[in-house]
């Protein structure tokens, strides 16, 4: 049986995607993308916290237990990447909007 870590990490992974999505969105939808790289570096997030997604599913479906603790391992080192990528993403709009 599957980590309980690997079913915690695909549902806020997905629900962070959504607010990748919904940032990238946004910065289309007010032309604010054209005059930064906040966009592309959201994009990379976006694709980290997706990889993060497929590896933990992959995990809770794997039925090798050697192979579930190596993909749930690598989903959670993406999954952290990907939450101190965001971090950088806030602080960007946020400088970015008082200047």
């Amino acid at each position: 049986m599957a980590n309980i870590t690997s079913q915690h990490i695909l549902n806020t992974s997905a629900n962070l995607l959504g607010f990748c999505l919904l940032v990238i969105t946004s910065l289309h939808v007010t032309n604010y993308s054209a005059n930064g790289i906040i966009d592309e570096f959201t994009f990379g997030v976006a694709l980290l916290i997706i990889f993060s997604c497929l590896l933990s599913f992959i995990s809770i479906r794997a039925s090798n237990s050697k192979r579930e603790k190596s993909f749930e391992t690598i989903a959670d080192y993406l999954f952290v990447t990907a939450l101190i990528g965001i971090l950088i993403i806030v602080l960007l709009i946020v400088f970015r909007v008082i200047k």
